[in-house]
């Protein structure tokens, strides 16, 4: 009773707040007389019709996943649920606004000045974190379209090492930082930007983006959730609201037999072993390198900050302006023949070149400062993964890690304690 109390308290709260605050705040872009146009740096705004309705339907597709999970364990029930959220949120509403792209939305709000969200974005933001922090991922299992359309293509997944496995999962916090610099910067949404399966949702885009959406779902059919599991930046914060999740999947029902079946049903590397007894001596050595670990922890974060900020000058080319001075200072010098569309705009307009390049160095001089704090966040969590990796949480039986687990249900028909529960 308590999971259905929580839900419904949840929807009351939410539907308070939207009587209360249905209001976006929006403002109009310059008339340029000379035809040019300002890159696209911010999100377009949501599709006509996005409203109160859109959220009450993801908060209802978050509802039903979650009894899907905690309560039916059904993996067929998951599965169709994934079916049906790919056509709405992700070929309806193409892909926009999604939780995963209202990161930026709400980094914007929070980081720059005279930009606003409205209170249902940020609803897209927070309601499958607030899931994930009571039940575990289970946006990602069901619900998200770019999970869902990776589930249905993972064909024959095999599993990867664990190392492997770890180690591209950091790309995922290079990615988070590198989109928060973007646009902490104003050098654009670039999850939106970049996003592999917008275009797919569109159903046209660049060449590129439709070429990358393509290769990561071909390399979806046998590497399950790539971009799950090794890019998404809103995939970090599910992860870190899932650790301290109340109500979590479970593999068995009841007493675990240690069979491994559900551990070779996962294709995620998401389902931690049982750990051996550990002697005292061994444990004496453990102690000690958790401690270096945690010496060695300041250390990683101020080599991160240094290499981050010695990185500013290819960082600060996120920038538009940064890129569009460097291109005429190019132009200037001989080195293109023909000028771009770009340069040719500026030079009809009535800004000077000196301004345009005064403008590019202090951009660089703040990219310094950003890539200082980005070098630091990345090391942070190196010295964390580190820390971890250092110890060992006591298990007796398979268990889902609970940030990396996507809440699935692949594991539920392996598992034989489940058939002899649903049998009696």
């Amino acid at each position: 009773m308590k999971l259905y109390l929580i839900i419904v308290i949840a929807g009351i709260v939410l539907t308070a707040t939207f009587s209360a605050m249905a209001i976006e705040i929006r403002f109009a872009m310059p008339d340029f007389q000379s035809g040019y146009s300002l890159p696209d740096i911010f999100t377009p705004d949501p599709p006509a019709g996005f409203g109160t309705w859109d959220v009450a339907i993801l908060f209802g597709a978050l509802s039903l996943a979650t009894w899907l999970v905690l309560k039916k364990r059904s993996r067929r029930g998951l599965f169709l649920l994934g079916i049906a959220s790919l056509p709405y949120f992700g070929f309806w509403r193409k892909g926009c606004i999604c939780p995963v792209g209202s990161l930026q939305n709400v980094t914007a709000a929070v980081l720059l000045p005279d930009v606003g969200v409205s209170v249902l974005v940020v609803s897209f933001f927070l309601l499958p974190l607030l899931f994930a922090l009571f039940f575990g991922r289970v946006f990602c299992a069901a619900v998200c379209p770019l999970g869902a359309m990776q589930e249905l293509v993972a064909i024959f997944p095999v599993r990867i090492s664990t190392a492997i496995d770890r180690s591209l999962g950091l790309f995922k916090y290079v990615y988070l930082g590198v989109a928060v610099l973007g646009v902490a910067m104003g050098a654009g949404f670039f999850v939106c930007r970049y996003d592999p399966f917008v275009g797919i949702y569109r159903l046209g885009h660049s060449f590129n983006m439709l070429l990358a959406g393509g290769v990561i779902l071909l390399l979806g059919v046998f590497i399950a959730r790539p971009y799950c599991r090794f890019l998404c930046p809103y995939g970090v914060l599910l992860g870190w609201m899932s650790r301290f999740s109340k109500w979590h999947l479970h593999i068995a029902p009841a007493d675990c037999v240690s069979c491994r079946l559900c551990e070779d049903s996962c294709p995620y590397n998401a389902i931690d072993m049982p750990t051996p007894e550990i002697p005292p001596g061994e444990r004496d050595h453990g102690r000690t390198r958790l401690r270096r670990m945690v010496w060695l922890a300041p250390v990683i974060i101020l080599l991160g900050a240094a290499g981050g900020a010695l990185m500013h000058e290819p960082l600060s080319r996120m920038h538009p302006r940064v890129l569009l001075s460097e291109r005429i200072a190019a132009e200037e010098r001989g080195l293109f023949e023909e000028q771009s569309q770009e340069s040719e705009s500026f030079r009809a307009g009535g800004e000077t070149i000196e301004s345009l390049h005064a403008e590019a160095v202090a951009l660089r001089g703040r990219f310094k400062t950003g890539g200082a704090w980005l070098g630091a966040f990345l090391g942070l969590m190196v010295a964390l993964k580190l820390i971890g990796l250092s110890t060992v949480k006591e298990r007796t039986i398979f268990d889902p890690n609970r940030e990396t687990c996507f809440s699935c249900g692949r594991c539920y028909p392996y598992c034989p304690v489940e058939e002899e529960v649903r049998e009696t």
